[in-house]
Parts: C-alpha cells; sequence; structure tokens
C-alpha cells in the first residue's frame, strides 16, 4: 500500500465516526396505530367480516365475548417528511363492528372511494379512470380475533391470509388472493367442500382431491350433519386444513390469562 493510501486510511479512520451515516435521515420508524376493542358476544352466534384485507387471525376462546385487535401500518407509499398525512390515511380506513344481537357481530372495513372524475366541480384527473374505485392511500392491516370457541365464521376477504385456529362451529371462508388456514380438532368430524382456482387444497381429515382446468383444485367430505361445515373459496392462493395436535392444544387458562389487564388504546 503506498503512502497515500495509507495517509488517506488513517484520516479516513478517524473522522468516519463523527460523520453521519448516508441516509439515517431518511430511515425513519413507519407510522403504526394498534387498537383492541371488546364486545360482549355469546356462544352460538355468528361473526360476519365484511370487506378485510391484510392478514386475518381467529382464534377460539372460552369466554363470551370477542376481542378484536387492529393494527394499522403505513409499509407502502409513506412520504417520512410528512407524517401528518400518513396519519390521516390511517384514519380514512376504519374497522366498524355493529352489534346486532346478543349473537350476531358484524365486523366491517370501510375504505374511502375516490373522487368522481365526472362530478362537476372536481379537477379531472385520467388517471382516476383506471385506478380502483376504493383508495386504501397504502395503509395495511392485521387482525387478531379472540372469538368464543362455538362461533360460526363468514369471512369475505380481499387480498391477504385468513388462519383460524380452535373454533368449533361452521366456517365459511372466501379469499381473492391469499391463502387460508384452518387449524381445527382432530376428534370431530367435518363436512369439507373447498376449492381454489389458482392453487392447492390440503387437507389431514378424509376426502377426495380433483384437479380442474390445470391450476386450481377442489378438495370434498360431505359428511351429514352434525359435522362441523366448512366452506372455504380462494381465487388465488391455496387452502390448507390440520388437526391440532394434543401437544400443541393451549390450555383456556392460557389463553385467557392477562386479558383482563387489557383496555381500548391506539398505540
Amino acid at each position: 500500500m503506498t503512502t497515500d493510501r495509507v495517509a488517506f486510511v488513517l484520516i479516513f479512520g478517524l473522522i468516519a465516526p463523527g460523520l453521519p451515516a448516508r441516509g439515517d435521515e431518511y430511515v425513519k420508524p413507519q407510522p403504526e396505530a394498534t387498537r383492541t376493542e371488546r364486545v360482549a358476544f355469546s356462544p352460538g352466534g355468528v361473526i360476519r367480516l365484511n370487506g378485510a384485507y391484510g392478514d386475518l387471525f381467529v382464534e377460539g376462546w372460552d369466554r363470551p365475548e370477542v376481542e378484536i385487535t387492529v393494527t394499522k401500518s403505513m409499509r407502502y407509499r409513506h412520504d417520512p417528511t410528512q407524517p401528518q398525512r400518513a396519519a390521516q390515511h390511517m384514519e380514512s380506513v376504519r374497522v366498524v363492528t355493529e352489534r346486532r344481537s346478543t349473537t350476531e357481530l358484524v365486523i366491517s372495513t370501510v375504505v374511502p372511494t375516490r373522487d368522481n372524475p365526472f362530478a362537476g366541480g372536481r379537477d379531472f384527473r385520467p388517471a382516476s379512470l383506471i385506478l380502483p374505485r376504493k383508495d386504501r392511500g397504502g395503509v395495511t392491516l392485521e387482525y387478531h380475533l379472540l372469538v368464543p370457541r362455538k362461533s360460526r365464521l363468514v369471512i369475505h376477504q380481499g387480498v391477504g391470509d385468513v388462519l383460524v385456529r380452535d373454533v368449533t362451529d361452521d366456517i365459511e371462508a372466501a379469499c381473492r388472493i391469499g391463502d387460508i388456514v384452518l387449524w381445527l380438532s382432530g376428534t370431530r368430524t367435518y363436512s369439507i367442500d373447498a376449492r381454489s382456482r389458482a392453487g392447492t387444497v390440503s387437507s389431514d381429515f378424509s376426502g377426495a382431491t380433483h384437479s380442474h382446468f390445470l391450476f386450481g383444485q377442489t378438495f370434498r367430505n360431505l359428511n351429514p350433519a352434525p359435522s362441523q361445515r366448512l366452506h372455504l373459496r380462494v381465487g388465488f392462493g391455496g387452502i390448507t386444513i390440520k388437526p391440532i395436535l394434543p401437544e400443541s392444544e393451549t390450555p383456556p387458562s392460557a389463553v385467557t390469562a392477562g386479558q383482563d389487564q387489557r383496555e381500548v388504546t391506539w398505540r
């Protein structure tokens, strides 16, 4: 190494620790908000999820109530220099609960619509003619639900995964793009009607698998009542149904421990 290079290395080694790392001013935590809500709800009722997108996790427990935790985040289309705008985007996407009765709960995701380009008094934007009618503003969602174990689920999901564990009543779930994964008791009988238009269907329970249109699969085992009914549909993605192994079962006390200390909060 030449003398000039040695001098450069020594000088740079002395001053480098005091220099700001390039890009530090641009590396900022993504905006995120979490809300937890509880709703009294009797076992044996129906829970409907309409318009959900993002990842949805549902788990059964032994309490007569539903706990809904929704996390909003801005992981795309976020300008770190405009935090107020990011907060406005997150507030514009709402998750609304409607308790229609003690045995019917509706959880709806409300996304604002774009302005009509043909409406009077508005600026015409050609891009609005080809963009989706709904404008999420780059907001991503993640849902965590604890529900009475004996609850009927009716899920209408857009894009994202649906994961359900230890629910003992009928499950109807439709997902446009994503995977549906169910972990259910291995001691019960099921009436299964599962289909993916472009993906595979896998079940550890008995039934028959059929391929169709080269890309999709159907799995059926239509047992008579009182079997638990599973009606599952995916546009692009897979479906997996697996039993909960005895060694992986969560004791009810572990599921509910510490829940009384949680409140409805935003962070």
